[in-house]
């Protein structure tokens, strides 16, 4: 399961060792070497320069071979991705088997639509756009500037906001250029370069420390050079190689890992638009089960590509790896080094990448780290383009055009490029040694929620209105309520007292997650029971009971839907040949290209292929042969997954 919706490589190592400092230190320790310059081969700058020229062919490729002229073909790939570009977004099986073919035959394109849908009004789905895509700026953007930007300091010595202004602009164009498309087909490129990169750098850290068993003996002896006396904090933690640690001391206690994570990551990979619009732009439930067993494969690998490399970059010989840059506990030398005062954890696995990969493959590890940052920003920006298109911009302009909803989406993007930028410098200027903790709380106050909301809205038919939105107003009170607490109460350093309220001190985010999704579904069930059910016409396909039934629904009141567009607007048109007089000039048609505009006439298509178009698209039928291997595997991957839990337990 995934702590941390974000940052992909600098920040997973910190979990596992992360050591606060004191400003008390022992003396007459010597002064520890300056960090060592580091400069690119010309091999590794052809490696970089062809990687993007290579990322943008490809964008370039898919953004003419995809219908990008509607909002179905922008924002959903034009629901024609087939299942392994849609696996290597990292699909969850939860998504597939469960929540997949409720928003399929509920016929949304995000999920706050599916809540308009289930519950009606417009409060709902207005109060999960505008919180969601709050998130996606201050948590997700944030968090994959930051670890992108660090991730090049450490290996480039490049100015950080030209190199991340950079980056933005050829994410933002291809992005732009392609929508969702572009998008999916980018990440598979990059999704390869990452698992290859990765696995040839785990090879070479863990041929270094003798393999596994050589990580064990040797972590455990892996202290800085200056310590803290009277405190422990300079240790490796006893339970660093055990999923399953206290479930009162433990940093991670097993309880609050095995269920409160289990809240966070349904919020995540399930009811997250970010992760849901890939599997909701393929072909078909089949594809989008496909991509959600190999993308389940996939996240096998992050323990071992990531993690334990990570580790491993603390006990290096010194020779190789400098052990007080990575496990620096001196507030003055860690700011020396990486920037933060509280520790370097952080540049654990930038410094394996340029200290011990080979010339060449060090510039290819350098392009993969440049497409983890890419493929999230990608991700994030055309699914917060479709939240405020489809769900902000029509409550403004209830009878927007097709053209205006396409532009609008694009301008949007240009948007949180500006904002992404502006934001860098709070990103420097806050505590980076505590974001991964930052992050993680952020999920916990906010999402348990929203996870209450999808799971009783897809498996409770008498849940209502009323009582979603309570439930989301008094979660969201509650959870703010912590928050604050959580940054006016700073975590104690090292060797000082803990003063936090027991609120804080004494329960674990986790666990205050689980908390607050009790609270949550509590008040959900109390206000719905009494006040008025929602009649069984409006519930059709938006109920996992539902989901195959043939009845004709009828939709709850929707005064600003997209139905009540002109004609004109309608997704479902073609395009018609133009006179030549009304042919624009050719400047004209490369803008309205770039943008998937098109100059030539739209010719409305009739009912009947409105209605089948509608019903394929709205089909969750399967074909026999393949969702016997779909199912075959996803036990296949439950299997290894509570294997792989008991090992390492």
């Amino acid at each position: 399961m995934k702590l941390a919706p974000a940052s992909k490589f600098t920040l997973l190592p910190q979990a596992l060792y992360k050591m606060p400092a004191s400003p008390e230190l022992v003396t007459g320790t010597p002064e520890p070497e300056a960090p060592r310059k580091f400069t690119l081969e010309a091999a590794d700058i052809a490696v970089v320069v062809v990687y993007f020229v290579f990322v943008l062919a490809v964008g370039i490729w898919s953004s003419v071979r995809a219908n990008r002229g509607t909002v179905g073909g922008y924002f959903l790939a034009g629901r024609s991705m087939t299942w392994w570009p849609v696996s290597f977004s990292w699909v969850l099986i939860a998504l597939g088997w469960i929540f997949v073919p409720v928003y399929i035959s509920a016929g949304v394109v995000t999920m706050p639509e599916y809540l308009r849908k289930r519950f009606g009004g417009q409060r709902i789905r207005i109060y999960m756009s505008v919180l969601s895509l709050i998130l996606y700026i201050f948590t997700k953007i944030s968090t994959d500037i930051f670890s992108g930007a660090l991730f090049i300091q450490v290996s480039l010595g490049w100015d950080l906001y030209v190199s991340t202004v950079v980056l933005l602009a050829v994410t933002a164009l291809y992005t732009i250029a392609g929508g969702l498309t572009a998008v999916i087909y980018t990440d598979a490129l990059q999704t390869v370069i990452m698992v290859i990169g990765a696995f040839v750098l785990m090879f070479i850290a863990f041929d270094k420390v003798g393999w596994y068993e050589g990580l064990l003996v040797q972590y455990e002896r892996a202290v800085p050079a200056i310590t803290v006396p009277n405190t422990t904090c300079h240790l490796p933690r006893s339970d660093a190689f055990h999923i399953f640690r206290d479930p009162l001391t433990g940093d991670l206690p097993w309880p609050g890992l095995i269920f409160g994570l289990t809240v966070l990551a349904t919020w995540v990979w399930c009811t997250d638009q970010v992760i849901v619009q890939r599997s909701l732009s393929a072909k078909n439930l089949s594809h989008a089960k496909g991509g959600s067993v190999l993308g389940g494969y996939l996240k096998v690998f992050p323990m071992f590509f990531v993690v334990m490399p990570g580790m491993i970059s603390r006990i290096l010989p010194e020779d190789l790896l400098n052990q007080y840059e990575v496990g620096c506990v001196d507030p003055e030398e860690c700011m020396k080094i990486c920037g933060a005062s509280v520790g370097c954890s952080n540049i654990a696995y930038p410094k394996l990448v340029v200290e011990l990969m080979p010339m060449g493959l060090r510039g290819l590890m350098i392009a993969v780290m440049m497409a983890a940052l890419m493929s999230s920003l990608t991700s994030i920006f055309n699914s917060s383009s479709t939240l405020f298109t489809m769900d902000i911009w029509q409550r403004i302009r209830p009878r927007a055009s097709e053209r205006e909803l396409m532009v609008v989406g694009r301008v949007f993007i240009l948007f949180l490029v500006a904002l992404s930028i502006v934001w860098i410098p709070v990103i420097q200027t806050a505590n980076s040694g505590q974001l991964f903790d930052y992050i993680q709380a952020i999920t916990s106050y906010l999402a348990p929620p929203i996870t209450t909301v999808f799971l009783m809205a897809i498996f409770w038919g008498r849940v209502n209105e009323q009582g979603a939105f309570w439930g989301l107003m008094v979660g969201l009170v509650v959870g703010t309520v912590r928050m604050v607490m959580e940054f006016v109460y700073s975590t104690p350093s090292c060797g000082e007292a803990d003063l936090r309220p027991a609120l804080l001190k004494d329960v674990h985010y986790l666990y205050f997650a689980l908390i607050l999704l009790a609270l949550t579904a509590l008040i959900i069930t109390a206000v719905s029971l009494c006040t008025a059910p929602t009649p069984e016409q409006h519930l059709v396909r938006l109920t996992w009971w539902t989901r195959h039934s043939k009845r004709e629904r009828v939709e709850l009141e929707d005064p600003w839907a997209r139905g009540s567009k002109p004609a004109g607007s309608d997704p479902s048109t073609t395009e018609s040949e133009g006179s030549d007089e009304d042919t624009p000039a050719w400047w004209k048609r490369a803008g309205m290209w770039l943008c998937g505009l098109s100059h030539v006439a739209k010719q409305e298509m009739s009912e009947e292929e409105r209605q089948a178009l509608e019903r394929k698209l709205t089909s969750i039928e399967e074909d026999h042969t393949w969702k016997t291997v779909c199912n075959v595997n996803a036990l296949i991957l439950l299997t290894v997954n509570v294997f792989l839990w008991g090992y390492f337990a």
